[in-house]
């Protein structure tokens, strides 16, 4: 995974937590295939989260892909977003599903995701 999901303090710790704050898309997907793979979050909560790391072109066509993309969201923000348009459009369903996705972030923001033992 990229260095987006960031050293928890000092190079020398070694350690990666997850920040939902400045992630790449290809950082989200990573977690969300690891968080699905261990049992962690079902694959409907992660279908949530991989919609946000969609981006399609403006005028139409494919998707486009996430290698080589290092720009950073707030995936946090997003999900906080998609709950104010849910509400703004009474859409339960929705709002259901981006209040979800918001636990989990709350559960899983700053958790050592990786540990890297080599000295």
């Amino acid at each position: 995974m990229s260095s987006s999901i960031a050293p928890t303090a000092t190079h020398a710790d070694r350690t990666k937590a997850v920040d939902f704050t400045k992630m790449t898309r290809q950082d989200m997907r990573s977690w969300i295939n690891a968080q699905n793979r261990s049992g962690e979050m079902s694959i409907d909560d992660g279908l949530t989260f991989l919609a946000m790391t969609m981006k399609i072109p403006i005028g139409g066509g494919p998707e486009l892909p996430v290698e080589g993309d290092e720009t950073r969201y707030d995936f946090r923000q997003k999900v906080h977003d998609g709950i104010q348009g849910a509400v703004s459009h009474n859409d339960q369903t929705s709002l259901k599903k981006q209040e979800s996705a918001m636990q989990i972030i709350q559960r899983n923001q700053g958790q050592i995701i990786s540990v890297d033992i080599r000295a």
